[in-house]
């Protein structure tokens, strides 16, 4: 590409604007480093019920320092306990460190209002990498017919990620999963205990975690056998399928499917990125490399997708700074 046609420069760019895009920006901006975020949509995306943070994801957030009024928001949840209803059997895990689940609206909203203002820019969405042959720095095309080059291009654009496409990472693979995130409010409060419940019936599992003493975050999972069909994303329909998918299951998951909140109701299917394709993968390409889903997108079962990711803003920015710090950033 003519470099007389690049219409901007930046030193460090990163592409996406969820949990990880923005947790690597503010990680960047502690150390000292501007980076500009690339979002394609028009607003701060914060899609998804919630999001359980483990031991792990709230040191990154204590590195970031919006750890202490998120902790706020969020009951501490002291252990897991494993049901299976249909054989009256149960499991509990007791001590599992520091672990609360975050609306992530919530941890959204925290990390953008500590980046510096102008970081986030809308409306941009790149349709392909390419790496300038007189300085190897990654030139982004995007919509519109603009591009930009960086020095450092960061992926943080998700499971189907552009970035991860350009570096030549596998594609990732479908669960044989469908599951339904939602919130169900408790005006009166709720009476279960600061604790993941994981309850399983047939082919049919359902997560429960109190986010506060009103609010609860739930899933429901499913077997699924791929047929191509588009999902809905009509929240009666999902409440619809979910309600029935519960039958058999205690009153009380009936009750809270019932009471959920109609705008929080998301269906999606699971991707994940074999553990083998993790260890035999180069995931840096020259100056380019991805972080959080866009390298290691995993079953929400594992609970550790949004903590992996806020793990590896920190960590990425620290080796930056000490690159930055000893020699240049194209080396």
């Amino acid at each position: 590409m003519d470099m007389d046609s690049v219409e901007e420069s930046h030193e460090i760019v990163i592409v996406g604007g969820g949990i990880c895009g923005l947790a690597t920006a503010l990680a960047l901006h502690r150390k000292g480093l501007r980076s500009i975020i690339l979002e394609r949509s028009d607003t701060l995306r914060d899609t998804g019920a919630a999001i359980g943070i483990r031991a792990n994801g709230w040191r990154a957030l204590d590195q970031l320092g919006v750890a202490s009024d998120l902790r706020q928001r969020a009951v501490s949840i002291h252990r897991m306990r494993d049901i299976w209803t249909d054989v009256g059997k149960q499991q509990e895990i007791p001590e599992i460190g520091e672990c609360r689940c975050l609306k992530r609206n919530d941890l959204i909203k925290a990390l953008a209002d500590a980046l510096p203002p102008g970081t986030v820019h809308f409306g941009r969405q790149i349709v392909s990498v390419n790496m300038d042959r007189e300085n190897a720095y990654p030139t982004l095309q995007l919509y519109g017919d603009k591009s930009i080059r960086a020095k450092v291009l960061i992926g943080c654009d998700g499971s189907r990620s552009t970035v991860a496409d350009f570096i030549g990472l596998k594609s990732t693979k479908l669960f044989a999963i469908l599951t339904v995130r939602g919130l169900t409010n408790y005006p009166n409060g709720h009476a279960f205990d600061h604790e993941l419940t994981r309850m399983r019936r047939d082919k049919t599992l359902v997560g429960r975690v109190p986010i506060t003493d009103k609010l609860v975050y739930w899933f429901v999972a499913q077997q699924w056998t791929p047929s191509g069909e588009k999902l809905t994303h009509d929240p009666e329909v999902i409440k619809r399928l979910t309600s029935s998918a519960v039958t058999g299951f205690p009153s009380d998951v009936i009750e809270m499917i019932e009471g959920a909140e109609m705008d929080s109701l998301s269906l999606t299917r699971l991707r994940h990125r074999a553990p083998w394709d993790l260890l035999l993968t180069s995931f840096r390409k020259g100056t380019v490399t991805v972080a959080g889903d866009a390298m290691h997108v995993m079953g929400p079962f594992l609970g550790q997708g949004g903590s992996a990711a806020l793990e590896d803003a920190v960590i990425l920015a620290r080796c930056l700074a000490q690159k930055v710090g000893a020699e240049d950033l194209s080396s």
